[in-house]
């Protein structure tokens, strides 16, 4: 039976939604270059064996960034993946430094840009050092917010930095290559006694943001909640608090609870058919 979505949408703007022309695009780029292999058990396998692995969520493992980031599926399937393979690092309580976890990310995509791993080991630690420790729950979150919805956040900051040096907060900004966060927060100098923005002229100019960004931004009633229960808060603060919220969390769908975080059934009842009886004890 087609979903209430599905049947609400043309055709085109269903399959758009879905990016189902970058699946195809891919499949087929796969083929190309595995022809020999693939011959020997035809084309139609072949792309079930695809398409499956896109409903899954494995067909993120091992490929290039720019696959990895091209969709929302994508992005969901990668995090789930992260949080699937190195969860056992929370279950240990092993604390680990951004670098260690930046080793962790390319273990599944080695071209991981290392300035994403950055920005989201900065969510957690804020003012403290680069080498500092960090648990993998508290990294896991603040990584899902900065690479998920990374170009929603890099809009985020221009605006952040025009409210800072008070500039028209209705005009429209459009921040320019890497225009982003290593320029958000204001020099030692240029920080008033009221640190941060106003949360409800925030807001505002977060409303028509979230309408353009329509793939990759949080619940806009989300945002307002965030918002709505300070006056006034800084970037870091915004995202320390999208990264702790429960319900963005649940909209994005692609990690746990944080208080079912080390709990993978599936993956656990995997890893005992695997591991021998000797080992289990």
């Amino acid at each position: 039976m087609l979903s209430p979505e599905r049947l609400a949408l043309p055709d085109y703007e269903y399959l758009a939604q879905r990016h189902v022309l970058t699946y195809m695009e891919d499949a087929v780029c796969q083929l190309l270059e595995n022809k020999e292999d693939i011959s020997q058990y035809g084309i139609a396998r072949f792309f079930t064996e695809y398409f499956n692995s896109v409903c899954q969520g494995t067909h993120i493992l091992f490929r290039e960034f720019s696959f990895i980031q091209a969709t929302p599926h994508n992005r969901a399937s990668f995090l789930r993946a992260f949080w699937r393979c190195f969860r056992t690092v929370g279950k240990n309580g092993d604390l680990l430094t951004m670098r260690e976890y930046h080793c962790l990310l390319q273990l599944l995509c080695p071209d991981f840009p290392l300035e994403l791993t950055q920005k989201a080991a900065r969510i957690v630690l804020m003012d403290d050092a680069m080498d500092c420790l960090m648990s993998f729950s508290d990294f896991l979150f603040a990584f899902q917010i900065q690479f998920y919805y990374s170009e929603f956040l890099e809009s985020v900051a221009a605006i952040y930095q025009d409210l800072l040096s008070g500039k028209n907060p209705n005009t429209v900004i459009v921040p320019t290559s890497s225009s982003g966060q290593h320029r958000q927060r204001p020099t030692l100098g240029e920080a008033s006694v009221l640190e941060g923005v106003e949360a409800s002229l925030f807001y505002q100019c977060l409303e028509n943001l979230c309408d353009r960004h329509k793939y990759s931004c949080p619940p806009p009633a989300l945002v307002k909640e965030v918002l709505s229960n300070v006056q006034r808060l800084t970037f870091y603060g915004f995202l320390v608090a999208l990264s702790k919220h429960h319900g963005i969390n649940q909209a994005l769908g692609a990690l746990p609870d944080k208080g079912d975080l080390m709990h993978d059934p599936a993956m656990d009842e995997a890893l005992e058919r695997l591991l021998p009886k000797e080992k289990r004890h």
